[in-house]
């Protein structure tokens, strides 16, 4: 059924985004990307998800939020906060309040206007830096209340919702994506494509899943 449908993948161009947009080129007939710029700390960002866009021929939409620059000061919005995990149960500096909220929100919107019925986001609730939007929980609530303020029938995807990174890699590899996600992606908080710095907690935690995956697979 999904064969002959449309989808918007929120993308990044990190890891698990364009692992979710491999996979959402297997399963619908039509696939476009969105990309928010919101100012973040790197806009090798935003360079890194149209390159991949482009090499993959699909339709790449780079909508302006910089209002969340404005709203949320945090590790990702300001070069002079330290990037650190979260202590005695805080949020980590990397916390940006309210981003998939808006993120999703205004891919519904686009999604509405480009005639897809269907969202598709990397968040995952296994292998999380605790970030309460990105809770199984939130992205089904948020799907009832897009549905509603619309009047429409959308449905919000997670193909990495119950993965962890070792799993993810394997999916990657299921899709014949894995060295084009390893060589081309950004997931580095210090903003180095590929395997990273190494050292900030998007890298560990990216190391470790393929390490484990790297390990199982030969």
């Amino acid at each position: 059924m999904l064969k002959d449908e449309k989808a918007i993948v929120v993308f990044s161009g990190g890891q698990d985004s364009t692992t979710c947009l491999f996979w959402a080129l297997q399963q619908f007939k039509e696939v476009e990307a969105v990309t928010f710029d919101y100012n973040q700390r790197h806009s090798l960002e935003i360079e890194c998800a149209k390159n991949i866009a482009n090499e993959l021929g699909v339709k790449h939409h780079i909508l302006d939020m910089s209002l969340l620059n404005q709203l949320a000061p945090n590790a990702l919005t300001r070069s002079d906060i330290e990037v650190k995990d979260g202590e005695e149960g805080e949020l980590p500096s990397t916390f940006v309040p309210g981003r998939n909220l808006l993120f999703l929100t205004f891919a519904g919107v686009l999604a509405r206007q480009v005639g897809a019925k269907h969202l598709v986001t990397g968040v995952c609730e296994t292998d999380f830096s605790g970030y309460p939007d990105c809770r199984d929980i939130f992205i089904k609530s948020l799907n009832v209340t897009l549905n509603l303020s619309m009047d429409d029938n959308f449905v919000i995807h997670t193909p990495l919702m119950w993965l962890n990174k070792a799993e993810t890699w394997a999916l990657a590899d299921e899709l014949n994506a894995f060295e084009f996600v390893r060589e081309k992606t950004l997931t580095c908080y210090n903003g180095v494509i590929s395997d990273g710095c190494g050292e900030c907690p998007a890298c560990v935690l990216r190391k470790r899943g393929l390490d484990d995956f790297l390990s199982r697979r030969f």
